[in-house]
């Protein structure tokens, strides 16, 4: 099944919490902070919002750091995703 969001929306699959600590202590799940960190896996064609023009400047593939409460989960084919805004992506991350 392939996701593709609206306007400015776009998908984003989270990156993996470490789940370890640098020292080696082991966190369970529920003491993990949900990660901020994803990767675009599908994103919308923009157009006029809110009476302003949006240019989509993200791209699949593209790793992004997102706002924290931002977008919807959803668990689709056993996977999960974020449906987020472009306004909510705070940076891309380069390597």
């Amino acid at each position: 099944m392939k996701l593709i969001p609206l306007f400015d929306r776009v998908v984003v699959q989270h990156i993996e919490a470490h789940e370890t600590t640098a020292s080696g202590i082991i966190l369970p799940g529920s003491a993990q902070e949900k990660p901020q960190m994803a990767t675009v896996i599908s994103v919308g064609e923009g157009g006029v919002i809110d009476g302003k023009e949006v240019k989509m400047i993200v791209h699949p593939g593209d790793m992004v750091l997102y706002s924290k409460y931002a977008g919807s989960e959803f668990k689709i084919d056993g996977e999960e995703y974020i449906v987020i805004r472009q306004s909510d992506i705070l940076a891309k991350v380069e390597k």
